[in-house]
């Protein structure tokens, strides 16, 4: 920290209690100087020396017989009077960052120009700001900080101007121009973190990070932080990125700490909802500049605080372009009220909406030229990374908010469909929704079960999720069927593609899902106005009997292949047949589970629906008793 010492003389300023000060010198005192409780007992002539606005004070207190002058309304108070007091005496006063400014405007105030005396007062003081503070990055922020509690004087001064000059500059300078001290106790940006401090065995110097000054200017209130920021996007030489890590830990120092607490106790919180407004006005436009994660949490605070919805507004329209980049917890925004549930569904839902209109005219563009064309490719190509994106994010976060025993049905439903059914490359994750919404909602009528599960294509399941759903006691008849029908197929096809001598036949090409996304038998005909038994999405008699002939059909080739298999064995060869035979008979297991157990009612089931379905495996579902309340027919 620089400092400035002025004055040769020894300071013998006293105290006498916690009010009066004196000089102790052999010469009686002729002026008091009142300034609130604080009295100095003092003498007129050096003090008068310097000062035009004491002098004519004391004209005017003398033509009232009164020794006492009262400079109550002095800017910096008894302790700024009390150093250019010791500089009209010429005692020593040292001068530093922290009482500079007070001392400043205190000389301003009693008019210690150089027309009074050369080399006054404030001369000194202008000089050591120029030459000293203004150049360094830490006290240019200390003094900056004192300015708010000398207004307007430190405004007329220009003083705020300077310091907000010096340190815009200095944060938008080269990173490898700083040879100042910073405070720095956070990891890199993302894009510096490969940065290596070795080369060949030799250390290299540390590079000084991109934003190295963010948390030395997060010391400054909003009101002052604000204007320094501007000054410094105004400059144009500090990356959108940087501008964003400054506000984010802006924010966790002096928003989102104990914001909850301060909310749910009833606490004035006026100043933390202009700090947020304050940051979301200050965010830059530029994409990825801040994370989704940071834009979600600004969010919440906003619903907490109660603020503006033009503020609230601009953060769904921003977190809708980068939506790809959130997480679940993220996502989970309390509700404004207990009675709409647990979670602000419909703030997620209007993010969504904002996330698909941003992206649903991307690849309709065509142009002439080659470069331009592969470019739209490429968006394209990164869109549909972010659609896919997305729904896994979706059927996570509707995996959470189904726990809610509040959450209406048909608001899960909506968000679910409001991800294109093409986004969803599986649906196990969707399932888990569903089941957990149907587990903490045992009141839902058949319609409504049908409805929630005509969401879900049983053929973009996993196996572990199909031997889940088999003994899941929750889902409807029909899905089970389904389930069943549809692994059999995949089953019975994989088990056809291991003979290189086979062909499928054209009664298993048309169960099989087709490349334009509209399979038969899709569980989203569950949403059409069919019966439950009359549904599309229920393999018909004629599918099964064409489903029974392939099973045939399969099991007959797998004899032939296994008489020649077994030889071939024999010789150490080949063993994928056998594979192939133990994948064609899984499925029919599973289904003869299901007819036997009209063999079995009144037996009580064990299967526990519970976990999620990588909880299933063979094993269990082997050991599990059938569905004693369904019966299947052909």
């Amino acid at each position: 920290m620089k400092h400035m010492k002025l004055g040769s003389k020894p300071d013998v300023f006293q105290t006498e209690g916690s009010n009066i000060r004196f000089v102790a010198t052999e010469l009686a005192t002729d002026i008091v100087i009142s300034i609130g409780d604080v009295k100095f007992y003092l003498h007129k002539f050096p003090l008068l020396s310097k000062s035009s606005r004491l002098q004519r004070l004391v004209a005017s207190s003398n033509e009232e017989s009164d020794d006492e002058v009262n400079i109550s309304d002095i800017p910096g108070g008894s302790s700024a009077f009390e150093i250019c007091a010791k500089f009209c005496y010429g005692m020593i006063v040292t001068l530093n960052a922290y009482n500079v400014l007070a001392a400043r405007c205190a000389a301003e105030y009693l008019e210690m120009f150089e027309t009074i005396d050369k080399g006054n007062l404030i001369y000194k003081i202008d000089v050591f700001l120029t030459s000293s503070i203004f150049r360094t990055w830490k006290d240019s922020i200390i003094v900056l900080q004192s300015t708010k509690s000398l207004l307007p004087w430190s405004e007329n001064l220009k003083v705020i101007n300077h310091c907000i000059d010096s340190i815009a500059s200095k944060a938008s300078i080269d990173p490898s121009e700083v040879e100042w001290s910073y405070t720095y106790n956070r990891k890199k940006l993302q894009s510096e973190n490969g940065v290596d401090s070795h080369w060949n065995g030799v250390r290299m110097q540390q590079m000084v990070p991109k934003d190295w000054w963010v948390e030395d200017l997060s010391e400054l209130e909003m009101d002052l932080y604000k204007r320094v920021l501007l000054t410094i996007k105004a400059k144009g030489r500090t990356p959108a990125v940087v501008i964003g890590e400054a506000l984010r830990v802006y924010a966790f120092r002096r928003l989102f700490g104990s914001l909850e607490d301060a909310v749910s106790n009833g606490i004035d919180c006026t100043k933390r909802r202009a700090v947020l407004e304050s940051i979301v006005f200050l965010l830059p436009t530029e994409k990825g500049s801040v994370s989704c994660g940071f834009l979600l949490k600004l969010l919440n605070a906003a619903c907490l605080l109660e603020s503006g919805e033009s503020y609230r507004d601009n953060l769904v329209k921003r977190i809708g372009t980068q939506l790809d980049g959130a997480s679940v917890p993220d996502l989970l925004i309390p509700a404004t009220s207990a009675e709409n549930g647990v979670y602000n569904v419909d703030l997620i839902m209007a993010i969504v909406e904002q996330f698909m209109s941003h992206h649903s005219d991307n690849g309709k563009m065509t142009f002439q030229d080659d470069d331009e064309i592969v470019e739209v490719e490429k968006f394209a190509s990164v869109s549909s990374t972010s659609k896919l994106a997305v729904a896994k994010l979706i059927d996570e976060y509707l995996g959470e908010i189904a726990k809610d025993p509040n959450l209406p049905v048909l608001k899960f439903i909506a968000l679910a469909e409001m991800v294109s059914a093409s986004s969803r490359q599986m649906h196990d994750e969707l399932y888990h929704a569903i089941d957990m919404y149907l587990k903490e909602h045992p009141s839902l009528s058949k319609s409504e079960k049908k409805r929630l599960c005509g969401l879900m294509d049983c053929k973009k399941l996993s196996q572990e999720a199909c031997m889940h759903a088999v003994q899941n006691e929750r889902l409807p008849l029909r899905v089970v069927v389904q389930v069943l029908f549809f692994e059999q197929v995949r089953a019975s096809a994989a088990s056809a593609r291991s003979d290189s001598g086979a062909d499928l036949s054209s009664a298993v090409h048309s169960l099989l899902p087709r490349e334009n996304g509209n399979s038969y038998g899709s569980s989203r005909s569950a949403a059409t106005t069919t019966t439950e038994e009359e549904g599309s999405g229920v393999p018909t008699s004629s599918d099964i009997n064409s489903f029974r002939s392939m099973r045939l059909a399969n099991n007959c080739g797998g004899s032939e292949r296994s008489s020649t298999s077994s030889d071939i064995n024999k010789n150490g060869e080949d063993k994928s047949t056998t594979t192939g035979k133990a994948k064609v008979m899984l499925m029919p297991k599973m289904l003869s589970k299901l007819w036997s157990g009209k063999a079995h009612v009144g037996e009580n089931s064990s299967s526990d629906t519970s976990e999620s379905p990588g909880s299933a495996n063979p094993e269990e579902v082997k050991s599990t008793p059938s569905r004693n309340t369904r019966q299947l027919t052909s």
